[in-house]
């Protein structure tokens, strides 16, 4: 080996970063060096020289009696780390540990010469690292690496050794001898700070170990568990027992399943049973950081990708988070872990210290993860830059936590470098403390002191702020009292200041929920936690217009849940939802009734990006991609398509409630929605017909929709209007299948399916109801069409409605060449050229015949009012019809968000199919409007319009049925007020009527 100094070695050191306690100290350093120079040039070139290198090695020696012990017992260890950069030095050494089980023949080693072996490769490790961490030259980021590098290697080099000496020895049957962990079935898990690539200087590491039987290496398999924990038992030997090289890394095994009382090794299948019905919240948190470390890498990776659903939930469970911050209560209850200090101050439980931040990011995990797969991530530093990213975090405290981890990592790592100690405690005397703080590279341990707690303190708020926030009963709100039968005069006076107007009735309601008389309320936990909550609960909900009757839905709505202690948990630990749920329960029965059913849509809510990120198709497409991640089996697919359906409707609802979206945006974004669970379930109900049946011979199959799915204006209860189309060979008779059907069978049953798929009710709700009555021949026509029969109907049986249908026609989902074909077929059958008289006879007759069987209600029936959205639907299907058979064609979706829709002065003189997208309703009106109608009256309709829908779409997602001023809660007649632009319900209703009037007026002058 050449042993001059390489570049980035610490022989080239340009400044020493710290300095020694004292000369005499760094002197009595040199005269141990001195005798070690005369068999090591590398160690006499530094220290023959007045260099920033020389300075740094004696003081680095000075403040650390371990690394001085270690120079002296491994001086070549030392010469290495001189004359050699650290990744150099590190990738040799960790390379030849992993591989020292066996020796140059690949025979096995001694378990002596492995033992042997592994704690050089450590203690040469650790000193590399140690020097070039206290000369800068490294961070705390590789160290740890490095130190996590290392203890892969020798675990897995251990187990290799155990399973060969098994397989030799004839109680095991390896699959590859020479590769023993390869295939074995032996899971190592490691866990903590190890997991995570973490490992701190002087860490133990936390492994789990597990095997399959499956694997079938044990020959006796009754013995398998025996077998393993026999061998774990001879690992921990190997890797902790001190010997005249030290030792190589303690070994702790506690994170096992019920480790007081289950062996070292747990059987495969034991370990999935006992996560799925028994696992603790904590093993959830310990999990986030899991990484197969050892054994055989597959079959772990295996193992965690079955976990996932254990460790990361679908659902969020705040009240689980309630474990593990019970887990830091007892920290800050132990003594001396109670102020931020510096003598004494444990920096890794103390206040302010590591542990808070590694909460903070784990929390969020278990929060996020299960429905943001990016928030997976092992270790903290990277999840701190995600969770910013995911706007769950802002991007200053993910900084100031990032930079204050490693500060205090720093701090840990210059503690354990001192003796070698499993330490997380600055010493309490001075001139102890003086060490940490020179190799921190401080004058003194004042200066040192004052960083240190400043960083603490950062930290202390940055989790305070997050966790911390706890309300009492008693407060500067006044008294609040609720127990016994009697009213307390002090709580009746805080109700009335608070805005209540019925104080009795509010104290008897509340006292009906601290007795647990109903079904949430009958935990004692469910009952601490709506205690805690009931404060900040009052203060937010007398804030309200009308205080009582909201109050009085939330006990509507509590007295419906089947349990209460996830929902309380989850208000409580997010003061802002709670806003939120008083909004709703006083303007949207419709809503609150889903959350009583379905309380896991209110979790969505928790994502702090929420009302800022529009939810456009791809941000939609996202999080449906997520939900159904791993859903194999269709009725699986299907349950969970359920699920995300329902919770992204509320969730658009949600923001469409508190004006965070416009009525319009809402309108596209349900349509969206519903285009993406159409496609999936789709694809869901093709495979299942091709594992039934097979394929039919060139065959494809698309869905158009119709109606205000097809022109983007669905709401929150519309129904869906769809036509599936299909197409195949001229010549395919039947499908491929075990069970062969005829096209037409074969693609009857598929829309069956597909039917049933959207709208079948199940625990899980259902999805859309949908309406086929749009198809060629209605009802009496085949639920499936062929291409070629719907091209034919279209061009020559159509009636002139079913033609103004096909103006907002839009193929949502299928097969991408039938989809183009659509699209051309459509903007072909309706470019035809067609009489206008016949075109404003018929739409007449059509409006009148609407009005005559389906008369509205009154004003507020926006849809069939005279002057409502019939007649202004009607008149830009009319300017549609009339244009493209004047060679107009519609753009696609994105160029019509662009305002790049052609209009009819730009068409050709022969019109060209393209494939475009219908628009939508007020789309057509703004590009057509101007050139038939005028400016002004096209304005005034796409006034009208946005009246109309924005009521419409408030009222759908608010109620069940239509609106009835008399009826209404409180906040939705507030919210239609608003969204009118009215001060109050009786100028709402006087613009109605203006409105109507007006409206219907020009559907007159338009229909002649």
């Amino acid at each position: 080996m050449n042993d001059t100094p390489g570049p980035g070695t610490l022989a080239d050191l340009k400044a020493c970063p710290i300095r020694a306690p004292s000369a005499a100290a760094a002197k009595s350093v040199a005269a141990d060096l001195k005798p070690l120079a005369q068999d090591h040039p590398e160690i006499a070139a530094v220290l023959g020289c007045d260099s920033p290198a020389r300075e740094f090695l004696l003081a680095a020696l000075a403040l650390s009696p371990f690394l001085r012990e270690t120079v002296m017992a491994d001086p070549r260890s030392l010469a290495l780390a001189l004359s050699r950069p650290c990744a150099q030095v590190l990738a040799h050494t960790i390379t030849a540990a992993r591989d020292c089980w066996r020796g140059a023949d690949g025979t096995l080693t001694s378990e002596a010469d492995l033992m042997q072996g592994l704690r050089r490769a450590k203690r040469r490790v650790s000193l590399t690292l140690a020097l070039n961490d206290l000369s800068r030259q490294i961070d705390a980021r590789h160290t740890t690496v490095g130190l996590s590098d290392l203890a892969d290697a020798t675990l897995g080099a251990a187990f290799d050794h155990l399973l060969r000496a098994g397989h030799d020895a004839g109680k095991l049957t390896l699959p590859d001898p020479d590769n023993p962990c390869d295939k074995s079935g032996l899971i190592v898990l490691g866990m903590g700070k190890h997991g995570a690539r973490e490992l701190n200087y002087s860490s133990d590491i936390d492994i789990v170990v597990f095997f399959d039987p499956e694997a079938g290496i044990v020959k006796d398999s009754d013995e398998a568990t025996d077998v393993f924990a026999r061998m774990v038992r001879r690992l921990v030997r190997i890797m902790q027992e001190r010997t005249g090289d030290g030792y190589v890394f303690r070994t702790d095994l506690r994170l096992r399943p019920d480790p007081g009382s289950t062996p070292l090794a747990f059987p495969l299948d034991a370990a999935m049973n006992y996560y799925e019905s028994r696992g603790q919240n904590w093993e959830r948190a310990a999990f986030i950081k899991a990484r197969p470390v050892a054994g055989d890498l597959d079959a772990g990776e295996r193992f965690l990708k079955e976990l996932v659903p254990f460790v990361f939930r679908k659902y969020l469970d705040f009240a689980a988070i309630s474990d593990i911050h019970s887990i830091k209560r007892q920290i800050h209850a132990h003594r001396g872990f109670g102020d931020i200090a510096v003598k004494g101050h444990n920096v890794k439980l103390g206040r302010g210290g590591i542990r808070e931040i590694e909460f903070f990011v784990q929390t969020q995990q278990l929060i996020a993860g299960g429905r943001m797969p990016r928030l997976r991530m092992r270790r903290t530093d990277e999840m701190l830059v995600a969770l910013a990213r995911a706007r769950w975090i802002d991007p200053a405290t993910a900084r100031t936590l990032a930079e204050s981890y490693w500060y205090l990592r720093d701090v840990e790592h210059r503690i354990q470098m001192v003796r070698d100690e499993q330490s997380h405690t600055l010493p309490e005397s001075e001139a102890e403390l003086a060490r940490v703080a020179l190799m921190m590279g401080e004058a003194s341990t004042a200066s040192f002191g004052k960083a240190y707690v400043a960083v603490l303190t950062k930290v202390e708020q940055c989790y305070a702020e997050l966790f911390e926030k706890e309300a009492g009963l008693s407060g500067g709100m006044g008294n609040l009292v609720f127990t016994g039968e009697d009213d307390d005069p002090g709580t009746l006076k805080t109700l009335a200041e608070l805005g209540f107007e019925r104080p009795a009735d509010i104290s008897r309601i509340i006292r009906t929920w601290h007795y647990g008389r109903y079904r949430a309320t009958q935990s004692v936990e469910a009952r601490e936690r709506l205690t805690e909550l009931t404060p900040e609960l009052l203060r937010v909900f007398g804030a309200t217009k009308r205080a009582d009757e909201a109050l009085i839905r939330f006990d509507a709505f509590i007295s419906g849940l089947p349990a209460g202690i996830q929902l309380f948990s989850l208000i409580g630990t997010n003061p802002g939802l709670l806003s939120l749920m008083v909004t709703i329960m006083a303007s949207a029965p419709r809503l609150a009734e889903i959350i009583a059913r379905k309380p896991h849509v209110f979790d969505g809510m928790l994502d702090p990006g929420l009302m800022a990120e529009l939810p456009t198709r791809d941000y939609l497409a996202e999080r449906l991609q997520g939900f159904l991640e791993g859903a194999r089996a269709y009725e699986e697919i299907l349950d969970r398509l359920r699920i995300v359906a329902l919770e992204q409707k509320f969730l658009i609802g949600v923001r469409l409630l508190t004006g965070a979206i416009s009525p319009e945006r809402a309108a596209r974004s349900f349509s969206h929605l519903a285009d993406l669970i159409i496609g999936a379930a789709l694809e869901a109900v093709r495979e299942g017909m091709e594992e039934a049946h097979g394929t039919v011979p060139g065959g494809r199959a698309a869905v158009i929709g119709m109606g205000k799915l097809g022109s983007y204006e669905l709401t929150a209860g519309s129904d869906i209007d769809i036509i599936l189309l299909y197409d195949h060979d001229p010549d395919a008779e039947e499908s491929d299948g075990p069970k062969p059907l005829d096209p037409v069978r074969y693609y009857t049953r598929m829309t069956q399916r597909l039917v049933a798929a959207l709208s079948a009710p199940t625990a899980e709700g259902i999805l859309y109801e949908v309406d086929l009555r749009l198809r060629p021949s209605g009802n009496k026509g085949p639920v499936a069409t062929s291409i070629r029969a719907f091209s034919k109907y279209q061009s020559e049986e159509a009636w002139t409605w079913e033609h103004m249908a096909l103006t907002r026609a839009r193929v949502v989902a299928g097969e991408d060449s039938l989809r183009e074909e659509a699209r051309t077929l459509i903007d072909e059958v309706l470019a035809k050229p067609r009489d206008e008289a016949r075109l404003l006879e018929d739409l007449v007759e059509m409006r009148g015949l609407i009005e005559q069987e389906k008369p509205p209600r009154d004003i507020w029936d926006v849809k069939l009012i005279p002057g409502g959205l019939i007649d202004i639907e009607f008149i830009a299907q009319y300017l549609s019809l009339k244009a493209r058979a004047g060679g107009w064609l519609p753009a696609r979706e994105d160029d019509e968000a662009a305002g790049l829709l052609a209009g009819p002065e730009a068409a050709p003189a022969q019109p060209k199919p393209v494939y475009g997208e219908c628009t939508s309703t007020d789309a057509t009106l703004k590009i057509l409007g101007p050139g038939e109608l005028g400016e002004e009256v096209t304005e005034e309709l796409r006034r009208a319009l946005a009246l109309w829908s924005g009521h419409a779409q408030v009222v759908r997602l608010c109620t069940e049925g239509g609106f009835d001023p008399k009826q209404a809660p409180a906040g939705l007649i507030d919210l239609l007020t608003r969204t009118g632009q009215a001060p109050d319900l009786a100028s709402l209703e006087a613009d109605f009527k203006t409105t109507s009037k007006r409206v219907r007026a020009i559907f007159r002058k338009v229909t002649g």
